[in-house]
Formats: C-alpha cells, sequence, structure tokens
C-alpha cells in the first residue's frame, strides 16, 4: 500500500481537497486502484447535528495509525479489488493547534510504513499583492518551515496562485524549501477545478511517483484522462440553466457543496452552464412578506424564474414552511422538481395538506403519531439528537418498472445509496397517497420505509430519502440529480426515449456510465 498525505499551509480553504481529489483522478486514470480518506474529526459524538454556520472543535482518535492502515485496505471499487494507492487529505491549517495531534501522529506512521511507501504534498499560497504585482514566497518558505519543524518534509509542494507560476519564483521555493524544481508544482487559477487533475499531469506529477512510490503504471493510452478532457472541455458552454435551492443555509454555499457539486456533474453530462439560485426558504413565508416584503418578493421572483427546484436536506423546523410553499408552487406549475432527505418528506407533507386536506397532519418533528405523515423513526430517542440517525449505505428496492427514477438508474431492481436521517415517512399513510397519485416507487428491503416517491402526470416530480449527492461523479452523475437536469433542460422525454442514452452531440458522455449499473 502506497499512502499519499495532503497538507495544507498558511491559510484554511486553500484547496486540499482539490488537489488529493485530482492526485486520485489521475492515479486512477493510470489503471491503478485508489481510495481516500479525509481526516477532519469533531469533539461532538455526532458533528452533523451542528449547524453549517458553526465552528466545532476537533479531536483525536485513538490509534489512528491503525485505523488508516485499517481503512486503506477497504475496497472501493466495483471489482472489489484492494486498493493500491490512499490519498489521505488532513483537514486543517499546518500550525493550527487542532492539526498538531494528527501531524505527529503521520510523523510516526512514515517510519512505520516506511518512506518509500509514504510521501506528502504540501499546499501552500503564494499571493500575488496588486500593488506590485510580484508572486510572494515567503508565505511558503515559512509554512514549508513549520511542516519541516513538526516532522514533515514534503515531496511535492503545490503552490496555489492565480497566474502562473514564474520560472525564478520557482527555483526560489525551490531553493529554500530544499525540493528539486520539479517538485514545485504550480496550480494557479483556471476556468474550472476539473482542470486541475489535467495541470498536475502536464507538470508531470505521475512519472513523480511512479519514480518517487515506485508504482507499477504501464506505459499506455489513458481513455480516462481523455474523457475527463473532453468534459472539463465543456465549461466553455453552451446553453444555461438554472436551478433554484431552497434552503436555510443559503448564506454560506459550501454547507451544500455535495448538492451543488452533484448538479454541476449533470449539467455538464447534458453540456449546460449551471446557475444556482440559492433561496432562503424562510424569505418565502407570508411573514417575510409582511416584516420584508422587498425580499419576499425577490424571493419569490427567483423562484418563478428557475428552470427546476431542488429542495436539500436539513435538520429543524426553521424555514419548513418556506419550503413547503416552494414545493407546492413546483407541483401545481409543474416545474421540475427534487427533493432529498427532508425536502422528500416536505414533499410528502406538502401533498397531505394540500390535496388530501390534512391540514392539521402535515408534519411532527418529535412525536411518534400515526396520524401525521411523517414521523420519527421507531428506533429513534424522541428529543436525544446525538448518534441517532439512521446512518450509511441502504437498499431501495424498486417497487414499479414504469418509474422514472428506477429508468435513470439503467432499469434496475434496486439501488444502494447513503442515508443520513431521524424521520421518515409514515407508512400506514401510504395508500392514500398513492390513491391520489403520489406513488412510493421505491422502498426498503422490509418494504416498511418510504425512499422514493414520484407523482403521476407531472415532468419530474421526485423525491428520495437517501443523498444520492454522496456518489456523484464528474463522469458518472447522479441519477436523480441528473433527471432534474434533463427535465429543467427540457430534454428528459427524449432522454427516456432513446432508451437513457443522450444526443450524439454531447460526445463522450452519450452513453453514460451511471446508468447500467447498481450504484454502490
Amino acid at each position: 500500500m502506497k499512502y499519499i498525505l495532503v497538507t495544507g499551509g498558511v491559510i484554511s480553504g486553500i484547496g486540499k481537497g482539490i488537489i488529493a481529489s485530482s492526485v486520485g483522478t489521475i492515479l486512477k486514470s493510470c489503471g491503478l486502484h485508489v481510495t481516500a480518506i479525509k481526516i477532519d474529526p469533531y469533539i461532538n459524538i455526532d458533528a452533523g447535528t451542528f449547524s453549517p454556520y458553526e465552528h466545532v472543535v476537533p479531536h483525536i482518535t485513538d490509534a489512528i495509525q491503525e485505523w488508516v492502515m485499517k481503512q486503506a485496505k477497504v475496497p472501493v471499487d466495483d471489482d472489489g479489488m484492494e486498493p493500491q494507492v490512499c490519498v489521505i487529505e488532513l483537514g486543517g491549517t499546518v500550525g493550527d493547534i487542532e492539526s498538531m495531534p494528527f501531524i505527529e501522529a503521520f510523523r510516526q506512521f512514515q517510519f512505520t510504513v516506511k518512506r518509500e511507501n509514504f510521501c506528502n504534498i504540501h499546499v501552500s499560497l503564494v499571493p500575488q499583492p496588486s500593488a506590485t504585482g510580484e508572486q510572494k514566497t515567503k508565505p511558503t518558505q515559512n509554512s514549508v518551515r513549520e511542516l519541516r519543524g513538526l516532522g514533515l518534509s514534503p515531496d511535492l509542494i503545490m503552490c496555489r496562485c492565480t497566474t502562473p507560476l514564474e520560472n525564478s519564483v520557482k527555483e526560489k521555493i525551490s531553493m529554500f524549501c530544499h525540493v528539486e524544481p520539479e517538485q514545485v508544482i504550480c496550480v494557479h487559477d483556471v476556468s474550472s477545478i476539473y482542470r486541475v487533475p489535467l495541470l498536475l499531469e502536464d507538470q508531470g506529477v505521475v512519472n513523480y511517483f511512479c519514480r518517487r512510490l515506485d508504482l507499477p503504471i504501464e506505459s499506455r493510452p489513458r481513455k480516462m484522462l481523455t474523457k475527463w478532457k473532453e468534459m472539463s472541455d465543456r465549461y466553455r458552454l453552451l446553453e444555461q440553466c438554472s436551478i433554484a435551492l431552497v434552503g436555510k443555509y443559503t448564506k454560506f454555499s459550501d454547507s451544500y457543496a455535495s448538492v451543488i457539486k452533484a448538479l454541476e456533474h449533470s449539467a455538464l453530462a447534458i453540456s449546460h452552464k449551471l446557475e444556482v439560485k440559492y433561496i432562503d426558504s424562510a424569505d418565502l413565508e407570508p411573514s417575510t412578506l409582511q416584516e420584508e416584503p422587498v425580499k419576499y418578493h425577490e424571493a419569490w421572483q427567483k423562484l418563478c424564474s428557475a428552470d427546476g427546484i431542488l429542495v436539500p436536506g436539513g435538520f429543524g423546523v426553521r424555514g419548513t414552511e418556506g419550503k413547503i410553499q416552494a414545493i407546492s408552487w413546483a407541483r401545481k406549475q409543474k416545474k421540475p422538481f427534487l427533493g432529498v432527505c427532508l425536502g422528500m418528506q416536505l414533499a410528502v407533507c406538502e401533498f397531505a395538506r394540500n390535496t388530501l386536506g390534512w391540514a392539521g397532519k402535515s408534519f411532527c418533528f418529535a412525536l411518534n403519531s400515526r396520524c401525521t405523515a411523517v414521523i420519527d423513526m421507531p428506533e429513534h430517542n424522541p428529543g436525544q439528537m446525538g448518534g441517532t440517525m439512521r446512518l450509511g449505505k441502504r437498499r431501495t428496492i424498486f417497487k414499479t418498472k414504469s418509474s422514472i427514477l428506477r429508468k435513470l438508474y439503467g432499469d434496475t431492481d434496486y439501488v444502494e445509496e447513503r442515508h443520513r436521517h431521524r424521520f421518515e415517512v409514515n407508512p400506514e399513510l401510504k395508500q392514500h397517497f398513492e390513491d391520489k397519485g403520489l406513488h412510493f416507487v421505491g422502498q426498503d428491503v422490509e418494504g416498511e420505509r418510504m425512499e422514493v416517491i414520484e407523482l403521476e402526470d407531472h415532468p419530474y416530480f421526485v423525491g428520495v430519502q437517501y443523498h444520492p449527492e454522496f456518489t456523484s461523479r464528474p463522469i458518472k452523475p447522479s441519477p436523480p440529480y441528473f433527471g432534474l437536469l434533463l427535465a429543467a433542460a427540457g430534454k428528459l422525454h427524449s432522454y427516456l426515449q432513446r432508451g437513457c442514452r443522450l444526443s450524439p452531440r454531447y460526445g463522450p458522455l452519450q452513453s453514460h456510465p451511471s446508468f447500467g449499473i447498481r450504484r454502490v
């Protein structure tokens, strides 16, 4: 097993995740089995209960070195083969007190696995003040010095900068950071993050890893990288498609990072430029009309002008009424809609309220009552938030062959997707909804949990209890999100008529690898 540790310096949010993903992409394109670990722990038993606006205190788990080696061997590819390379992203910034225990753990780890099996990529910043226009190396020098003082020596220094590194700057970093010039990699701003793997490839990163880690890479054409380049070229786009994202953490876009990426992957697959319209769900509520009418009308204008509507997962009562209002508008106006987790539950609530006429039976966050459309899970302890969610990969069985989502998944009998929730649709009320046209086309193995909803006589009104965004990939987008983008672009009907194949003008993704396999 080969381990590649990615650390970061100077500032947070410098792009360690993108670098780690890009390294994994180019190594995978060489035919290697690659896995990844992100270390960013929290002191809370269930860190997911924090609001994305909050900051939390990290802690270190026991026996982290053994845990890393164990997790690195877990197969992640469809063929079940054990990974050959593990890319580890260490969260935080070198020098911060939070990352100190992990730096020390990896200082020891490098000797445990031996030098020939371990290397370190350090991502640093090369600022370019507008006053002088000169690229400054001192922050990188200081960051590398700090890292060396803690016992880790970078094998590659990846320099984040606004413009390509000048040769003199690269040589200066090489001289004062004690690495060869070829070990200084320029990662300047590009039109799309999907160009970063190509940027690393052009600077010989794969060749360096071959020598440094003695990787078994054959000299042969890499079809995956060719497809990646063709996909990244699509950013010079094309037509535009807008999606209204209705949530309550919209002031901080990273709160919905996985959701946004899933939308981007799907938009690229149909050669469309994605425009996300962030809408604070509370702004859609009648109370906002009374208190801040301008904000209210602006929010509704955004919603009404979007090509599709997405209500992602979330927790808590705040903003749910606005989400229900958005769902109601999507249903009545036949606007393409996707509800994820809470979004699906609220779609059921909206239908119960406005179609079934159950005004008092729409939603309940605390009490398990048979008369409510959405209930807490039987195994959930009401009132206790931490560590009580239904988590991880679960199987969903499709109950009908006519399901749109089933076709988007490749007409498979079942899918396996990741879950993260503590509420669910009340299964005892299922028949009431289906009699009026809201069908539960996907259920769990026991048939007790409602996993997928679809509304008849609507171009695309879909809800899923799971989180499909977690398994979306740039050249393998998530089917539920892909369906939303197809419907929003007015192409879903023709796509289904072609047997779930894109028009030839969409190039290498016309026979999409995501559709026709079970997602695991």
